[in-house]
């Protein structure tokens, strides 16, 4: 069930270069901006959209694109589970209906078709919900049903667009968790996508970024969290990336500037501020952080119990500051200020 796909799409502005590789039982997360090319991708292993070059294979064998050998299997006859951000059910079938929809479209009978929906409604929670239309579901009540009408027939392949963007966050956090149980079960290849580093890192075994096109990092949540390689990734998990060039425990920026780092290196190096590490002062000040930078405060925004601040500098970082000390520090955008950071909170690594 582990799926291989070269997949190479050129549609207006959009140039999308992308390999991928799934493992039985592995999820991906395919992460990127808006108009990186990631529905895209999935609409082609989907079989909706047909590839401008590339070779889409299931379990080794099954070829469903091959665009040198004039192979494409049309979607219909794709064995996969598709879940869209908006659910997409049918509003004139029942819940039951819309579940053993796929089964009845492969030839199963009528009656064991509602069995195997029945019970995949009953392992997503909503059995007593079957005999009612969609339009009478709230959000991550029709957001199961998708779910159980997408794995119903153990799939080869399991893809997934934005399944959670379209719930507040309260049902976000429980469907999260639903889905990350039912993932566990899941035999086949899954393929995540989402701009939401929360759902990649918290589903996915892997994760690939996406960026205009083609993929620019990969590796498991935590690999891609604590060493990103792209702003992008950085300002998603919340870090201040700054390429420059180490030697011994001193960065040069390539912007300018340098940092002081604990673990010596060398060569072209990524430097990784975590905005709590940074602390904010009026005046330059005294004691022992190695890292002393003048900064102006370019914006401010609320940042759960915080308040995230963007500096320009030398150094360009984020700091994260309690709401009172903002406030006794009289902070407003444009003022200027002093950033410090001990050298033991920097993280370095390779470029």
């Amino acid at each position: 069930m582990s799926l291989s796909a070269q997949v190479a799409v050129r549609r207006g502005a959009l140039d999308l270069a992308v390999d991928l590789e799934v493992a039985d039982g592995e999820v991906l997360a395919v992460l990127g901006p808006n108009g990186a090319g990631k529905s895209t991708l999935l609409r082609v292993l989907a079989g909706l959209l047909p590839p401008d070059g590339g070779r889409v294979v299931v379990d080794g064998a099954e070829v469903w694109d091959d665009v040198a050998a004039e192979v494409r299997v049309p979607a219909h006859a794709r064995h996969l589970g598709m879940v869209f951000q908006d659910h997409l059910l049918f509003p004139h079938l029942s819940v039951t209906e819309n579940v053993a929809f796929g089964l009845r479209t492969r030839g199963v009978r009528r009656a064991d078709a509602r069995a195997a929906a029945g019970e995949w409604l009953e392992r997503v929670g909503i059995a007593e919900l079957g005999d009612r239309r969609p339009g009478r579901l709230s959000g991550g009540q029709a957001q199961r049903a998708a779910l159980a009408r997408a794995l119903v027939g153990d799939p080869a392949l399991l893809l997934l667009d934005e399944p959670l963007s379209a719930l507040d966050a309260r049902t976000r956090l429980t469907v999260r968790a639903e889905l990350r149980h039912h993932l566990a079960g899941y035999a086949g290849s899954t393929v995540l996508v989402t701009h939401d580093p929360v759902d990649a890192m918290a589903l996915a075994d892997r994760v690939v970024v996406v960026e205009d096109g083609r993929v620019v990092q990969a590796g498991t949540p935590a690999d891609v969290s604590r060493h990103p390689r792209t702003d992008y990734v950085a300002r998603l998990v919340g870090l201040a990336l700054l390429p420059g060039t180490a030697a011994g425990s001193t960065v040069r920026l390539d912007g300018g500037g340098t940092v002081a780092v604990a673990e010596e290196s060398t060569g072209p190096v990524f430097v990784a501020v975590r905005p709590e590490s940074v602390a904010l002062w009026l005046s330059r000040p005294d004691g022992s952080p190695r890292n002393v930078w003048p900064a102006r405060l370019v914006s401010a925004t609320p940042h759960g119990s915080t308040v995230r601040c963007e500096l320009d500098g030398e150094v360009p970082v984020l700091a994260d500051v309690t709401a009172t000390a903002f406030a006794e520090l009289g902070l407003a955008p444009g003022a200027a200020v002093w950033a410090t950071v001990k050298a033991s909170e920097v993280a370095v690594y390779a470029r």
